[in-house]
């Protein structure tokens, strides 16, 4: 991912986060924070110890994205227009693929009330490690810490 891959990315983010937040944050009271977003992916992507990633079809257009530090994978999403396709799951392949061989236990957070979301952690074999947190962004809602084992992994 690149600084030019933004405004695309926003795009993406923003119809995805809208379709599948709605109950975590309602849009009529909390919208997208599109330049709260924009900002803190500028910050990651001038991090040298994030890798950020996005996927596109043949003709350029974006449908994935993701980003991972050290053992940490921050972000992961599709456009809402592949959703059901399988796609998600094998960007996720790839990402992880990019983790250093030494990394063994990989976690994320997730909303709590992302129940498409917790699903489809915890069909790729994720559990909740039983922490919580609450996000920066209004309303704050509760985050759940997810953690997965590579040792085994084909």
């Amino acid at each position: 991912m690149v600084v030019a891959d933004l405004p695309d990315l926003l795009i993406v983010q923003e119809r995805s986060a809208v379709a599948g937040l709605a109950k975590v944050f309602p849009q009529e009271t909390y919208p997208f924070p599109r330049e709260a977003i924009r900002a803190r992916w500028r910050d990651e992507l001038a991090d040298p110890a994030i890798a950020a990633y996005v996927a596109t079809e043949k003709d350029g257009a974006l449908t994935g994205f993701a980003a991972r530090r050290a053992d940490e994978l921050l972000h992961f999403g599709t456009a809402v227009e592949t959703w059901g396709t399988g796609l998600a799951a094998e960007l996720y392949d790839a990402l992880v693929a990019t983790f250093p061989v030494g990394v063994d236990r990989i976690w994320l957070r997730v909303f709590a009330e992302n129940h498409r979301g917790r699903r489809f952690w915890e069909k790729l074999g994720w559990s909740s490690t039983g922490r919580e947190s609450r996000t920066s962004y209004p309303p704050h809602p509760m985050l759940i810490e997810y953690e997965k084992r590579r040792s085994g992994d084909a």
